[in-house]
């Protein structure tokens, strides 16, 4: 019989559940030179619960630990300056030079219920690294507003409505109102504060018009 390294509550294995789309976005995100796992100290003799890249170290779901993972959660656990963390540079049975690290996971009562350890294998060719952080070429890449405040991320984006709608020949100008409240609705716009009263001001038109507008639109999205 197996034997439970750490009994999980049923909020730590949230948790852990919660993690493993962490670090698909992740592995979506840096490429394919990086592996990603994420361990359950409930069974260290099957911790993994998901890997991204496994075919760098050949594991799967449902391998145990590493005698490292444990050894960097043993200097965790008794870092003196709290350090909840370790990077490090290791190889791998070829030879191969990884960037490692290993971040424990916190669950009920501030205990390590899991580990997140990465790897970047050194032999990645730089190209397809250099791929991975490419542009499409088709341009359609969303255009991110970084604000010092919610007052001029709500002008901003009444700004860029504005223009996409005044812009568009085939929506008339009695309409456009109405357009330009849709194209914030769908970007989340009216879930910031003050956001109601900010459009309405742009658009020279009343809160009660942009509510309507609003409540329309929350009811269409309910069929």
């Amino acid at each position: 019989m197996e034997k439970a390294f750490l009994k999980l509550t049923k909020t730590d294995k949230i948790i852990l559940e919660s993690y493993k789309n962490t670090i698909e976005g992740l592995s979506d995100y840096m490429g394919e030179g990086y592996e990603f796992v994420l361990h359950s100290l409930e069974n260290l003799d099957q911790s993994v619960i998901k890997i991204m890249n496994g075919h760098y170290s050949g594991r799967k779901e449902g391998a145990p630990i590493t005698d490292l993972a444990l050894n960097m959660l043993s200097q965790i656990q008794n870092s003196s300056n709290n350090e909840m963390y370790k990077t490090y540079f290791n190889r791998n049975k070829k030879g191969i030079m990884l960037k490692s690290s290993t971040i424990p996971i916190i669950g009920e009562k501030d205990r390590v219920i899991g580990l997140l350890c990465m790897n970047f294998y050194s032999d990645t060719p730089i190209g397809n690294i250099i791929k991975g952080f490419c542009a499409p070429d088709n341009n359609s890449s969303p255009v991110e507003t970084f604000s010092d405040n919610i007052e001029e991320l709500i002008l901003n984006a009444v700004d860029d409505s504005k223009n996409k709608i005044y812009n568009d020949a085939s929506i008339s100008s009695t309409n456009k109102n109405k357009e330009i409240i849709t194209h914030l609705y769908n970007r989340g716009i009216f879930s910031l504060k003050d956001s109601v009263i900010m459009v309405a001001n742009c658009l020279g038109i009343s809160k009660n018009t942009v509510y309507m507008h609003i409540r329309t639109l929350n009811g269409k999205e309910k069929i």
